[in-house]
């Protein structure tokens, strides 16, 4: 696939589910891409600028050897031609391998930025969801306290109303058995003992 710099800028990466970021192995393979396409640039850079060295280096003998020719003009005309167009291929050449660069640094800062965002985004959040959790515990926690406390006290106070009822309940428990000891210890005022009965 021919990489153009069109492509480094319309690129679209599928955004993965559960965390943040692109799919790695398809930044991977696209710049796998990126880098193929850089390399067959350098090296038709190199190609070119070997051609333009052999070309320079040849055109002063072809420039002596046509002399005694009553033609002399011919011969440096096919070989000045092809320099400039070798020229041109090789600064266009540049320039898209420059561009691509600059394109793709762009992305990558872009990307780079757009990922912080995301992070600090999700940070502040998290952060935000944290503080409304421990405020809601802590609403929860004093409302159970305050509950608790007052369940204490109706406890405590229903406590002291049973020992007072088991107080009350004692004294008149030991009055009534002492009233009927005393009855049974007091002797009878109306009756006679069974041994002077008949005689």
């Amino acid at each position: 696939m021919a990489l153009t710099p069109e492509d480094v800028v319309t690129k679209q990466f599928q955004h993965v589910r559960f965390k943040e970021g692109f799919d790695p192995d398809e930044v991977d393979d696209f710049l796998d891409e990126i880098v193929v396409e850089w390399r067959k640039t350098i090296e038709e850079n190199e190609q070119l600028k070997a051609r333009i060295a052999e070309l320079e280096g040849g055109a002063p003998a072809a420039a002596q050897a046509p002399a005694p020719t009553p033609a002399p003009e011919a011969a440096p005309a096919p070989v000045e031609t092809p320099a400039p167009a070798a020229e041109a291929g090789v600064s266009a050449t540049a320039s898209n391998a420059a561009g691509i660069i600059a394109r793709a640094e762009r992305l990558h800062d872009e990307h780079v930025a757009e990922g912080q965002a995301t992070a600090k985004k999700l940070v502040d959040d998290a952060e935000a969801k944290a503080s409304g959790i421990v405020a809601a515990a802590e609403a929860k926690q004093r409302e159970i306290s305050q509950k608790l406390d007052t369940e204490r006290k109706s406890l405590e106070g229903r406590i002291t109303e049973l020992r007072q009822f088991e107080r009350d309940y004692r004294q008149q428990l030991r009055g009534y058995f002492e009233q009927k000891l005393a009855d049974l210890n007091a002797p009878e005022s109306g009756s006679q003992p069974a041994s002077t009965v008949g005689l």
